[in-house]
């Protein structure tokens, strides 16, 4: 028994050594190991065996099926290669024909309208700064001459790391950052995330995006505030948007103001954009507060300046008539791909 299984199986290596097709090989593979295969019906017969033949020629049995096995998988293998080289050979690639369309991917909107507002900067000689948005205390409130006592000092308006570190609430301490490293005259921007308690709406984020502005210098007053914040919106609205200032109070700034801009639905006619008043508010902005100024040991009887902060997010969506600020971060592919 044990050498006829011997001889099954060099039989059946030989052959699979010889298949020159795919076709060829099952046959042989067929000839030995499928149901009516030569080694098959040796092993349909151990019964007939001796209780000590049974287990030496079963154990036989099982290697050279497991050995056909192998050497019919590597056989395939090679022939298989050798198909794929002989189509390449014969039928070669045209590569004149257009292949598969990759979807090509752009700038968000949110993205693509912060980099206009940073050429527009650029244009008028400010330079970007950057800061760290885990941020000391002192520098987003001490520093911003904000009091111990205002409500965005407690924890239901702000994110507390610990007593001395916060997640930002505005791009403003990279104003007293560059400040305190370099004596005017200075014209920055500080664009980035910023993060405060706000439940989400159509309007509000706890993460959304600012850009806040700071220029220090001698003889800045705040008709250098008004013709630059009017240019920065004529370029980004259109040159027939007009702006109108009113009175506000931030403590980092004084005298302050908010910018408002005519509405780019009705163009100052009045819509429900705009609640019928045909202007939008854009930004707040104001004369550097000299108190801030002197914590950053900048002397304001010789120098002044003038500061600004805008929503990136909210100017985006006047820009782009987007009317839920959620748009902006559900990664929606239908809505993105208009832009």
């Amino acid at each position: 028994m044990d050498l006829s299984i011997q001889q099954i199986q060099n039989d059946a290596l030989k052959e699979i050594g010889k298949a020159a097709s795919l076709r060829e090989l099952e046959a042989a593979q067929a000839r030995y190991l499928g149901r009516k295969g030569a080694l098959t019906q040796i092993l349909r017969s151990m019964g007939s065996l001796s209780e000590t033949e049974r287990p030496l020629a079963g154990k036989a049995a099982n290697e050279a099926r497991e050995a056909i096995e192998a050497a019919a998988k590597a056989r395939k293998a090679e022939l298989e290669f050798n198909e794929l080289n002989r189509t390449l050979e014969e039928e070669p690639i045209d590569i004149t024909l257009s292949g598969a369309k990759i979807p090509v991917g752009h700038t968000h909107p949110l993205y693509k309208f912060w980099n206009e507002l940073n050429e527009i900067f650029f244009s008028l000689g400010f330079s970007v700064a950057e800061g760290p948005e885990i941020e000391f205390v002192k520098y987003n409130f001490d520093m911003l001459n904000v009091p111990a006592s205002h409500p965005s000092r407690e924890d239901t308006d702000t994110f507390f790391v610990d007593d001395e570190l916060c997640l930002r609430t505005q791009t403003s301490p990279v104003q007293i950052r560059e400040m305190l490293k370099r004596q005017p005259p200075i014209r920055i921007i500080s664009p980035g995330k910023v993060y405060r308690r706000d439940e989400i709406d159509a309007t509000h984020s706890p993460l959304f995006h600012q850009l806040e502005g700071l220029v220090v210098d001698k003889g800045i007053t705040m008709a250098s505030l008004k013709s630059t914040l009017d240019y920065i919106a004529k370029r980004l609205y259109g040159e027939s948007t007009k702006t109108v200032f009113r009175p506000h109070q931030f403590y980092f700034t004084e005298p302050s103001a908010e910018m408002d801009a005519s509405c780019f639905v009705c163009h100052g006619e009045g819509c429900r954009t705009c609640k019928g008043v045909g202007f939008i508010e854009l930004l707040g902005c104001g004369m550097v507060h000299p108190n801030v100024l002197r914590a950053c040991g900048i002397d304001p009887q010789e120098y002044s300046g003038f500061a600004f902060g805008m929503g990136i997010d909210r100017m985006a969506m006047f820009k782009y008539q987007i009317s839920d600020l959620r748009l902006l971060f559900n990664n929606d592919l239908d809505f993105l791909s208009q832009f």
